[in-house]
């Protein structure tokens, strides 16, 4: 990973077009809606820089969003409001070029991280994804996230153990 910078908030001059991650929409994404949401605060967009080409080698988005309790697992709705609020990762995605070299893996860890830092201030249970596909479960799968019972694409990883996490080591 040390070809890969630390993700980072996206900027005007970073190079999108060149971006294909074998997903048509999540390129697109990128390319025409992660500085507009950026700029009127829908959601918030990192990337991951391969430092030698200064491509982007990957991104991905968070937003503050809800869910019903009625519609939750047990652990997440458990002694929480209706809605529950939640930090949505709304899309991640890495650059063929650069699959298989753990900047996925990097930009959840950093994802995680980043949303835990945010329900320590706003408050949020739980970070939310829906996985597009059987192999982008199973990756988040590997990392801890459990599946909604009745929607096994939409996972869910609580936010407390990694506060607490953050804590211990002042982060």
């Amino acid at each position: 990973m040390t070809d890969f910078e630390t993700p980072r908030a996206i900027l005007t001059t970073d190079d999108t077009a060149g971006f294909h991650c074998g997903e048509p929409t999540l390129d697109l994404w990128l390319r025409q809606t992660a500085l507009r949401n950026e700029k009127v605060g829908a959601s918030r967009t990192f990337v991951s820089i391969h430092s030698p080409t200064r491509r982007v080698a990957g991104y991905f988005c968070l937003s503050a969003s809800s869910i019903t309790p009625t519609s939750a697992p047990g652990a997440l709705a458990r002694n929480m409001p209706d809605p529950i609020p939640v930090v949505l990762l709304g899309r991640l995605a890495v650059d063929k070029d650069f699959s298989g070299q753990g900047v996925g893996s990097s930009l959840l860890q950093y994802a995680v991280l980043q949303a835990a830092r945010a329900a320590d201030i706003v408050g949020a249970r739980t970070i939310v994804v829906q996985a597009l596909t059987d192999s982008a479960a199973s990756f988040y799968r590997k990392f801890g996230f459990s599946p909604f019972p009745d929607s096994p694409d939409l996972q869910y990883f609580l936010l407390k153990n990694v506060n607490r996490a953050l804590k211990a080591f002042e982060l």
